[in-house]
């Protein structure tokens, strides 16, 4: 189920991408060739970039691509490492929780609220935030479970059997 999550949410993130390269450069276009502007495309282009940021962000939960000073970890006991891993992990999934809760209750209190330049709501900027959490959440939970190289061993199953 994760592994269908991960792969629409990467489709998402390559149409919201090529959404926010199209309307800059159509704005591009228009400001310097037909000497006109598009009032919503700074609006709508960082809607897509909030959105890029947000849905890209459990891919790195995924893998443990983050910033960090492992200086300390790396130089554990491999059983020692799994359980801190597992026990981060399984913390970082309450916090996840927490943002899950805050976003959905951000989201509710702008969405009446519309965007200055679009008809549509300012809550679409939380959203992006509360599917963020969800799906980082989901991810936390599996590696909390599985350990920190659950990610590692599904890939080399997926590659002995192709």
């Amino acid at each position: 189920m994760l592994e269908r999550i991960d792969r629409v949410s990467h489709w998402a993130i390559v149409l919201v991408m090529g959404g926010m390269a199209s309307i800059v450069s159509i704005q591009v276009l228009f400001r310097y060739v037909f000497n006109y502007s598009i009032d919503s495309a700074d609006e709508l282009s960082r809607l897509f970039f909030v959105w890029s940021i947000f849905l890209s962000i459990p891919h790195g939960v995924r893998f443990g691509i983050h910033v960090g000073i492992d200086l300390l970890v790396r130089n554990l006991d491999e059983a020692v490492k799994d359980k801190l891993g597992r026990s981060l992990n399984a913390v970082s999934a309450v916090l996840m929780g927490f943002v899950f809760v805050i976003g959905w209750q951000a989201t509710m209190d702008k969405w009446p609220e519309l965007m200055p330049t679009l008809p549509v709501s300012a809550g679409l900027y939380y959203v992006a935030v509360v599917i963020c959490a969800g799906h980082s959440f989901l991810h936390l939970v599996y590696l909390a479970w599985h350990g920190n190289g659950a990610w590692d061993a599904a890939q080399n199953a997926d590659e002995m059997v192709s």
